[in-house]
């Protein structure tokens, strides 16, 4: 299988964990996939499932890749970048229209799938890359960082939009709106 191959298998492999990761700590509330999955419906809580889910699916991604013998270089910058690039083209698009029209599940899927097609395009190139085994440590950091800054928003959230869940009017896991 090539790594193109390998590629479009991602963008649909992505948007189906991100589907069942989405309610994953609703049918399983625990502390840890309170950490790696959404507690709430907050746009926030919906990055950190961005970001999780190409982080778990990595896994995947890099048994598949040594599989087919396809290149690795570069695989945990590949990751960070492929999961910051999802995040921010999402946000880019999704962001106006959200503000603008309010909550569309279609469109919102459609905005999720363009950025999963785009970061999976990135991800192509940067496996195509040579190897930078700095920049793959640095990218380890990183993502450990960000993980952990999901984490303690997670519990601790900022009151402001991005935290807030209309829904079920709270912040994060543990806060509610008291009016």
């Amino acid at each position: 299988m090539k790594l193109k191959t390998i590629k479009i298998i991602a963008v649909f492999a992505t948007f189906a964990l991100m589907s069942l990761f989405h309610f994953a700590y609703n049918a399983i509330p625990n502390t840890l996939f309170a950490i790696l999955f959404p507690v709430n419906e907050s746009i926030f809580e919906h990055l950190k499932l961005i970001f999780t889910t190409f982080i778990l699916y990595g896994i995947i991604d890099y048994f598949l890749l040594r599989k087919f013998n396809q290149p690795r270089n570069n695989f945990f910058t590949n990751i960070f970048i492929s999961a910051l690039s999802c995040i921010t083209i999402f946000l880019l698009i999704w962001l106006p229209i959200y503000y603008r029209i309010g909550e569309n599940m279609i469109i919102t899927f459609l905005f999720l799938i363009i950025a999963i097609m785009f970061s999976q395009i990135i991800s192509y190139y940067i496996l195509k890359r040579e190897n930078n085994q700095l920049l793959n440590y640095i990218s380890i950091i990183i993502i450990i960082l960000i993980s952990i800054i999901f984490a303690y928003f997670t519990y601790y959230p900022l009151k402001n939009d991005l935290f807030f869940d209309p829904n079920e009017e709270k912040y994060g896991i543990n806060t509610y709106l008291i009016n």
